[in-house]
């Protein structure tokens, strides 16, 4: 019988397989070489712990990362390979977590686990975790998606003093970045179900950790401004990540005091049709959360169909 042993991670001899794994949990991809890049950014407010056998192979891991903004948060990552499942590594690991984390004075701890994997919910459960949100995945069919119908709404929302740019094409200057920043801010803190948590501590956090990340690309920034004010009132931001066959939209939002007009839906189309025009890809993801109707009535107007998704989930700890 093979015995469980949990040791440090080594990321020249762990990164591989741990990319692997990630790329499966956070369902876009993940590279050795990505991973080293977090890692050696992030690696203060990391705590990570593989789980091996006799023989030194890895059974699985896990791998918490203290919230940047909220001390008393943190996000955590736990796998083990399907072969190895229900032998003791999960458990193991998860006490593991706890112990190393117990002098951290956290009060929230947070979990997603796939809709499609009783299991892991199972697992979550019964260590007294609760479900937060239902995120559900969507995916659009390029090929087949006819977006010509939606040029009226574009024309006539032009035609009432919006303009329709990307960050691109602005320049992509610091100015622009932080009117980007600041709808982006306000239009996340809006998405219902979320309970108004901040996405990021200021403009500069938000120029590195967006801005700067190897994932933006300015011209996908898709951004429409009022043209009387020079407000940034409606934003799709998409991308397509390196190796990845599809685009990936990550926002989309309009200032509240706009809302109603069919700005969500038109700037939408604007990046869709980048996805499919520039980026040459024929299918594109996004996710919601079950609460975020508005979005969600959008998408499946637009031809969006549900995919598996995950339980957002959270343990209050004493």
């Amino acid at each position: 019988m093979n015995s469980i042993y949990l040791r440090n991670v080594e990321p020249a001899m762990d990164f591989v397989q741990l990319a692997a794994w990630f790329t499966q949990l956070e369902d876009w991809p993940n590279t050795e070489e990505s991973l080293h890049t977090f890692y050696k950014e992030e690696q203060a407010r990391i705590i990570p712990k593989i789980a091996v056998n006799d023989r030194d192979e890895i059974l699985g891991f896990s791998w918490l990362e203290k919230n940047t903004m909220d001390p008393e948060r943190a996000y955590f990552y736990l796998f083990v390979a399907p072969e190895h499942r229900r032998k003791g590594a999960g458990s193991l690991l998860y006490q593991d977590m706890l112990q190393s984390i117990a002098s951290l004075r956290l009060k929230k701890l947070r979990v997603s686990v796939w809709d499609n994997c009783p299991e892991g919910r199972s697992f979550a459960d019964k260590r007294g975790f609760a479900e937060r949100l239902h995120q559900i995945a969507m995916q659009l069919d390029l090929r087949t998606f006819d977006d010509t119908p939606y040029q009226t709404v574009i024309d006539r929302l032009q035609g009432e003093g919006f303009r329709f740019t990307s960050m691109g094409e602005l320049g992509n200057t610091e100015d622009a970045q932080r009117k980007e920043y600041i709808l982006n801010e306000s239009t996340s803190e809006d998405v219902p179900g979320t309970g108004g948590e901040k996405a990021w501590s200021s403009f500069e956090d938000f120029q590195k950790r967006v801005c700067q990340a190897d994932w933006y690309i300015a011209d996908g920034q898709k951004v429409v401004i009022d043209s009387a004010s020079g407000q940034f009132v409606a934003m799709s931001a998409i991308t397509r990540y390196k190796d990845a066959d599809y685009a990936y939209n990550l926002h989309t939002g309009v200032d509240r005091n706009y809302r109603g007009r069919g700005l969500a839906q038109a700037v939408k189309i604007t990046a869709l049709r980048y996805a499919r025009d520039v980026l040459k890809v024929d299918t594109v993801r996004t996710h919601h959360n079950t609460f975020n109707l508005p979005m969600i009535a959008i998408d499946r107007k637009l031809g969006y169909m549900q995919q598996p998704g995950t339980f957002a989930m959270q343990k209050m700890l004493d």
